[in-house]
Order: structure tokens, then sequence, then C-alpha cells
């Protein structure tokens, strides 16, 4: 017997700069896969690391989940950035030139998959992610002085 049944993962995730650009990391948040990520940067904009934040949680997510069970599931990224979320979603352009291969990565990602949803979310709603960006970007700090 085949088993068609989709299954759905939630990821939260966001991306911070501290002096835009500057400092900068990345925080993705799996409730249904009980683990969190974070990862430094290096200096980027507030713009890049919303991006590179969806980019490591759709790498992550196929390599939790496997190649096989991607492809039948529904993934939902859930972001604080109403630009990126509409960006991803093609409802604004891509004015800035250094986000296009950003997308472009996404793009291809999301073929791996069975579906990819961009939701946009309150902060409030993001404490997680957000939480894991600031610590990622407080640990830093402390190794820099």
């Amino acid at each position: 017997m085949v088993n068609n049944q989709k299954s759905k993962v939630v990821i939260y995730t966001d991306g911070g700069s501290r002096n835009n650009p500057g400092p900068a990391a990345l925080g993705v948040y799996l409730p249904e896969l009980n683990k969190e990520y974070s990862k430094y940067l290096g200096t980027a904009t507030n713009n890049e690391a919303e991006y590179q934040a969806v980019t490591f949680a759709l790498k992550k997510v196929k390599q939790l989940i496997g190649k096989e069970k991607a492809r039948n599931s529904e993934i939902e990224i859930r972001s604080d950035s109403e630009l990126l979320i509409n960006q991803l979603n093609g409802q604004f352009k891509i004015k800035e030139k250094n986000l296009v291969p950003f997308f472009i990565e996404i793009w291809n990602l999301k073929q791996d998959f069975g579906e990819v949803k961009f939701t946009q979310i309150p902060r409030e709603k993001n404490k997680e992610a957000d939480a894991l960006v600031n610590r990622e970007l407080d640990s830093q700090n402390s190794t820099l002085f």
C-alpha cells in the first residue's frame, strides 16, 4: 500500500542584522520536529539575513526528513518580514539586486517539496526564531571583545 498522505512541516524563520548592514544571524524553529537552529552570518543586511534563514530552513528540513518524504510534504515558512514574504509570494518586486541570488536559490529549493507556502505572521508570534537570532548575535558579540 502506498502512503500518499502529505505531511505538513511549519517552520518559523527570522534573520537579523545589527547596524544594517552589520553582524547578522539567522534563527530557524521547527516545532513539529522539536528542532531549533541559529547561525552567525558575518556582515549582512537585515533582508539578506531573512532570505538566508529561509534557505537554511529548506535545506535543513530536507536533510531531516529525507528526499522521498520531502516530495510529499507541505512546508509552511512563517516569518514576520513583510518584504520577504511578499517577494517570495510574487507580490513585491525585488529592488535590491543582492537579494536576487537568494530568491533564485529558494525558488530552486522549493522544487524538492510537494508544496511550499510563505506566510507572514506578527512579530510576537515569531518569538522563538527571533530569540535564536539574538542569542547568536549576543554570543558572537561576546567573542569579539
